[in-house]
């Protein structure tokens, strides 16, 4: 077991040396995951484990994907992207230009996943996707456009229950065991690292979609985060949260309605 110290020396250590901001994590899932990853790589004690983090680039590019939770999928919660398709992205076609920012994206599959709506709506060639993550491991992967075949299947299940009535198999091509998704949804996908934690609003937004990140945080460190997703969003805009978020007592509660079960709010102050 690892103590409360030494979490707290190496969460010191990767902000001294990295910038990476950790402190505000949730203790307990930092704590889980940092004992997982010792007892992945063998390490006889804490003081091997926190050398390599401060002394081998390579192994702090394994510990931050180890200990940042990239669990995606596409079309994943198939009736919040019905939502999507149905109630907001017919108000954001009456605008001229459309912004939305997936923040903590991870590997993409929900950046794409909302390419293909956009695409169906008739809205790409007037949208932009920023695509953000603390983890320039994954974004990587989001650049490349590149997943597993064999999840295919299972995203284009979720694909048709939330509404999707092409051969979702027209939007990648597959080759090796791989699929790559169409260039003309990557054209619209902007990548970049951006920190939750420490990082200001780079742009006013129509939609942003942080989902299943903030269960993460401390209650601290979310209210920052929703502040910033406050300032960040234009009036009357949205922003949709995981299925076991919420904004109710945050510290922005009262300029957000929330518009159904989904996890959708609009923003009205």
């Amino acid at each position: 077991m690892i103590d409360d110290e030494n979490i707290d020396l190496l969460l010191t250590d990767l902000f001294d040396l990295y910038g990476y901001d950790f402190t505000s994590y949730s203790r307990a899932s930092l704590k889980r995951r940092i004992e997982r990853l010792c007892l992945l790589d063998k390490f006889p004690s804490f003081a091997e484990l926190r050398y390599r983090v401060k002394n081998d680039p390579d192994y702090l590019k394994r510990f931050v994907e180890e200990i940042t939770v990239n669990v995606t999928e596409m079309f994943r919660d198939p009736s919040f992207y019905k939502a999507l398709r149905e109630d907001i992205l017919p108000v954001l076609g009456t605008k001229p230009f459309i912004r939305i920012w997936h923040a903590g994206c991870s590997t993409g599959e929900e950046v794409f996943s909302m390419a293909i709506l956009l695409k169906e709506a008739g809205l790409l060639r007037k949208s932009l996707l920023y695509a953000t993550d603390l983890n320039p491991t994954v974004l990587e992967k989001v650049r490349k456009g590149i997943f597993p075949l064999s999840q295919m299947k299972q995203y284009s299940e979720s694909y048709i229950a939330s509404g999707g009535s092409r051969d979702f198999s027209g939007y990648y091509t597959a080759n090796y065991g791989q699929a790559k998704f169409d260039r003309e949804l990557a054209e619209k996908i902007i990548i970049s690292t951006h920190n939750l934690v420490s990082d200001s609003s780079f742009n006013e937004f129509d939609l942003i979609l942080c989902r299943n990140v903030l269960i993460y945080f401390d209650k601290e460190l979310q209210d920052r985060v929703l502040k910033l997703f406050d300032a960040s969003l234009a009036p009357l805009s949205y922003l949709a949260l995981g299925t076991k978020e919420t904004l109710k007592f945050s510290v922005v509660q009262n300029k957000f309605k929330q518009l159904n079960r989904e996890k959708i709010w609009k923003k009205i102050m």
